[in-house]
């Protein structure tokens, strides 16, 4: 039997344009890309040139200090470009996609329950990369021994898929997915964290230790929910995974043939027709939003709109994204007494009751667009980021420890625990209109220097 926690703190941003339960198929995609800048901390290393010829899961690149997690093409065809930054660092690999669709062979383990098959067919075949560790919310280290793997079946961000509608008609290949996992970890049974709203997940409790989540934003993070069933200390690591990966994981494991595919939903209040979109890892975002879009200065992110990536139609959708988020950029004048700061704002949206809307009934959605109204100020102690933030930490003393760059008081308030993701309400709210995001970010890179 699941059990339930509720998650008190929170809040649930109530954003227009959430996607209808249709499913598309995207528009034909020509060009593919793997970014290595998704994997926070690696350093890439080429195996391959431009104008080599792949098959779908043929080796691009690898992992610079572990030379075992390798970074696969999602289609087959041609390296057609390797697009560098500044200092040449590695952005993209490009591939042109080619209509024969050839494949690697990826060799199957003989049982899902040795650990070992498991990791080498996951290492060899590119999917490796889909789980990922706290502490430092970076791709998992195969040399470890987690003491739990986690999935987070359902995200509480603003505008996220539906789950039960995402997951129809892959129960097999979920389940194989857990089993592989299951091999992986020390403790057994992974763990299932669902939504008290849905119930497609429940079916899967002989298969995995499942636990109900009830509550707003961030109730869907995994990271809260390791804090709240098997909090980390220092010393100790916890694998976790996107339910979706888990089915590519399946599905590779049982067929022998890379599986990248993903559901993407189309969202936002600047999108004609919301709708959820059948895809492939890597493939460009305008094959979802070519003439869906409304007219006007748009902000589109590759996420959701609290920790998402700002990206335009020629980019290339996240690693880990299961959502397209378009918004007004909300870089238009705003006459103060209409809109700007005077103003009865009885359209916004705020956490602390600055607009009258707060009394609205929770149907009522709002329009918002990325204007911050306002810069960089004082940091100052008001205690809003407490009201949205269902840790047992103090996320502003944690804040200030990160600032001043001392690591024990970080490690003694718990930083091991937490991601950049966590922290995003916070930065919401902020008065002081912080980076918190990025403080958070800034310590985590801290502590795994001193890990080295």
């Amino acid at each position: 039997m699941s059990r339930t926690i509720k998650i008190r703190k929170g809040a649930n941003i109530r954003l227009v344009g959430a996607a209808e339960n249709t499913l598309t198929e995207s528009i034909s995609c020509s060009v593919y890309a793997i970014k290595p800048t998704d994997f926070h901390g690696l350093i890439p290393k080429l195996l391959l040139k431009e104008g080599a010829e792949v098959k779908k899961g043929t080796p691009l690149f690898h992992d610079k200090h572990n030379s075992s997690i390798v970074f696969t093409s999602p289609v087959s065809g041609e390296v057609v470009e390797i697009v560098r930054g500044a200092k040449r660092k590695i952005l993209e690999i490009r591939v042109l996609a080619d209509t024969s669709n050839t494949s690697e062979v990826i060799t199957k383990p003989s049982s899902m329950s040795s650990k070992e098959e498991v990791t080498r067919a996951l290492m060899s075949s590119g999917l490796w990369p889909f789980i990922r560790q706290r502490p430092f919310s970076t791709i998992a280290r195969p040399s470890d021994t987690p003491k739990a793997i986690f999935v987070s079946t359902f995200s509480s961000a603003p505008l996220a898929p539906d789950a039960d509608f995402v997951m129809q008609g892959q129960e097999a290949e979920f389940k194989d997915g857990l089993s592989a996992l299951s091999a992986l970890s020390s403790g057994g049974k992974v763990e299932l964290g669902v939504s008290s709203e849905g119930n497609w997940f429940n079916q899967f409790s002989a298969d995995a230790n499942i636990t109900t989540y009830q509550g707003p934003h961030p109730a869907g993070n995994v990271g809260v929910q390791i804090h709240k069933t098997n909090p980390l200390n220092k010393g100790e690591v916890v694998w976790y995974c996107n339910a979706q990966d888990v089915v590519n994981i399946g599905k590779t494991l049982t067929t022998g043939e890379l599986s990248v595919d993903r559901i993407v939903a189309l969202v936002g209040s600047e999108v004609c027709s919301p709708a959820y979109y059948r895809t492939k890892l890597g493939s460009q975002v305008k094959t979802i939003t070519a003439g869906n879009l409304k007219e006007g200065n748009l902000r589109i992110v590759s996420g959701d709109v609290l920790t998402g990536e700002k990206v335009d139609e020629d980019n290339f959708i996240g690693f880990y994204s299961e959502q397209i988020t378009v918004v007004p950029e909300g870089d238009e004048p705003q006459f103060f007494l209409t809109e700007g700061w005077l103003a009865p704002g009885f359209n916004k949206f705020s956490l602390s009751k600055s607009f009258p809307t707060w009394i609205s009934p929770k149907s009522k959605k709002f329009a918002l667009n990325t204007n911050m109204n306002g810069e960089e100020r004082k940091f100052v102690v008001t205690g809003q980021y407490e009201k949205v933030f269902p840790f047992d930490i103090y996320p502003v003393q944690l804040v200030k420890s990160i600032i001043v760059n001392d690591i024990d008081m970080m490690e003694k308030l718990g930083i091991y625990e937490v991601a950049p993701e966590d922290f995003a309400l916070c930065e919401y709210a902020c008065t002081s209109k912080i980076n918190v995001q990025g403080i958070i970010r800034e310590g985590l890179d801290t502590l795994m220097e001193e890990f080295k």
